[in-house]
């Protein structure tokens, strides 16, 4: 800040960073926009030395109504909530990496109202890019102009619910198999609600899995993703219910589970195995330690960029391989002890 009565001090143009080399302009304009590429190693290093000594710094707004390029990137959301953080944290350490700065922007309303956002952007050229994690009208994106590429990669739906790669439930087919590989033959599953993309598909491929698997499923608790689903779905399990392997929709669920199990004296994995799902920092630390899904959020986040990034270069996105999620065995999971008899 400058001092009172004395003006601010001026910002050093390209002129004056032609001037302190010894150069032309267009020449200090060609080694900002090509780092140097194709001039003399001693003029690079002139216009480099007046560079520093000034403390030039190109004016971007400028820039990007010459050339149309902000360096910025735009990401939507539903609304601005936890849920999304690590899946953000992948995208902008991609876009980061690629030179971009990454505005993150969340939008109330659904597909309409985010599209309509959109549509700002887009038209008064603010952005190169944008990646939305929720769904957009596809009719107003079609019809908007191709300047700057437009990337839908709906993870989450307006209620910030899973869809997409998030509903992925296919590890609970792992689950349903190893268990029943280590001797478990009777199963319970406390799912999510039903309006979540996610809950429905672990409910279908729990009844596919055990069907298939020829075992017995004591029924399935609709809970609602609270640990207190998970208490109240214990309490209506028979005394006579272990051995047991029970499928919890979540880790918070799991715990509910794992508190109820106990105070009915169950022993736990002796009598009865419990899994969660999404392998939150405190699964590790329950006791037992919670058996969980894991899923790669920055992963989804980061291939999610650079599919938006390969649209604005015109190439093949280069992506992960493999699923975005993995059980993590821990010690609430095991072989049940044989009932006495």
């Amino acid at each position: 800040m400058s001092a009172p009565g004395v003006p601010p001090a001026k910002r050093p143009t390209i002129l004056d960073v032609a001037r302190l080399a010894g150069v032309s302009h267009q020449t200090v304009s060609r080694y900002l926009r090509f780092s140097g590429e194709g001039l003399k190693p001693q003029t690079v290093a002139r216009v480099s030395a007046a560079v520093d000594e000034l403390g030039y710094r190109p004016n971007l707004v400028a820039r990007s109504m010459r050339t149309r390029r902000t360096g910025r990137l735009a990401v939507l959301i539903p609304t601005v909530a936890f849920n999304p953080a690590r899946m953000l944290a992948g995208a902008s350490a991609v876009a980061h990496e690629a030179g971009y700065a990454v505005d993150v922007i969340s939008v109330e309303g659904g597909a309409a109202s985010r599209s309509a956002r959109l549509s700002d952007l887009v038209e008064f050229g603010q952005v190169e890019g944008v990646l939305s994690f929720a769904p957009l009208d596809t009719e107003a994106v079609e019809r908007m102009p191709a300047a700057t590429t437009v990337v839908i990669a709906a993870e989450l739906d307006d209620e910030m619910r899973g869809i997409g790669e998030l509903a992925d439930g296919s590890a609970m087919t792992e689950i349903i198999e190893r268990l029943a590989a280590s001797g478990h033959r009777r199963f319970f599953h406390v799912a999510g609600a039903r309006d979540f993309a996610s809950a429905r598909a672990r409910r279908e491929i729990y009844l596919a899995t055990v069907e298939r698997l020829g075992l017995e499923s004591v029924g399935i608790y609709d809970g609602d993703w609270s640990g207190e689903s998970g208490v109240a779905a214990v309490a209506t399990l028979p005394d006579d219910a272990p051995p047991l392997a029970i499928l919890a929709a979540n880790d918070l669920v799991a715990a509910g589970v794992l508190a109820a199990v106990t105070a009915r004296g169950w022993r736990v994995p002796a009598e009865v195995s419990v899994t969660g799902w999404d392998d939150v920092a405190t699964a590790p630390f329950l006791i037992p330690a919670l058996t969980s899904v894991a899923i790669d959020l920055e992963r989804i986040g980061s291939d999610a960029m650079r599919r938006l990034l390969a649209a604005m270069r015109g190439e093949e996105a280069e992506l992960h391989d493999g699923p975005t999620s993995r059980v993590v065995w821990r010690a609430s999971t095991g072989s049940p002890e044989a009932p006495p008899t």
